[in-house]
């Protein structure tokens, strides 16, 4: 019998697809190092070009039966290593979009989060001191920046006058300043009317 090193490829795929483990070793023997090369300089990874390499030889060997060749042997093993290269990085692209698109999303959500607690902490706290305020001055005040009346609605509501009014809101807001500063405040107020 010939040795297998001595037969050409059209030979050996012919043994191939008769189920022909000795020509399959053969054809690996031949191809695998020169794949490798090829896959390495695409892929600059060690691992994924024995992976590309490896898966396939696994196809070659479980599709032999079905395997038609419309070029050389060593043309289609290039052309297979070649596509399973782009697949690799058609998937690595994916995942790397899929991964930024994930980090961005924990983020921002990481800051929105943080930024409801913060707010709904503030607010718990200067509604605590809202609570806290005298209970005429607390009602004014309710009245004036949470059912945004006038001042002339809330006197004739509470039935106070207008001056009596001004002068409880007055009051209520440097009371609010004094425990919070005037951006705390601020930004209380206007996270009250956003709601």
């Amino acid at each position: 019998m010939t040795p297998y090193t001595t037969l050409a490829d059209t030979d050996l795929v012919a043994h191939l697809k008769d189920g022909d483990k000795a020509a399959f070793t053969e054809i690996y023997n031949r191809y695998k190092g020169l794949l490798y090369i090829h896959a390495y300089q695409k892929l600059r990874n060690q691992s994924e070009a024995d992976d590309v390499v490896h898966e396939l030889f696994a196809v070659l060997w479980t599709k032999r039966t079905e395997l038609i060749l419309r070029t050389h042997l060593s043309g289609y093993l290039y052309q297979s290593v070649r596509n399973r290269i782009l697949d690799l990085i058609s998937h690595k692209k994916v995942a790397s979009e899929y991964m930024l698109s994930l980090q961005y999303f924990i983020d921002r959500n990481e800051v929105e989060t943080d930024h409801l607690v913060r707010a709904n902490e503030l607010s718990a706290r200067i509604e605590r001191e809202i609570s806290a305020l005298p209970p005429k001055m607390k009602a004014v005040f309710e009245l004036s920046r949470k059912a945004n009346l006038s001042h002339k609605e809330i006197a004739e509501k509470l039935e106070l006058s207008e001056s009596t009014v001004k002068k409880h809101v007055n009051n209520a807001l440097k009371i609010l300043r004094g425990k919070f500063g005037i951006l705390i405040y601020l930004l209380y107020i206007h996270f009250r009317q956003g709601n």
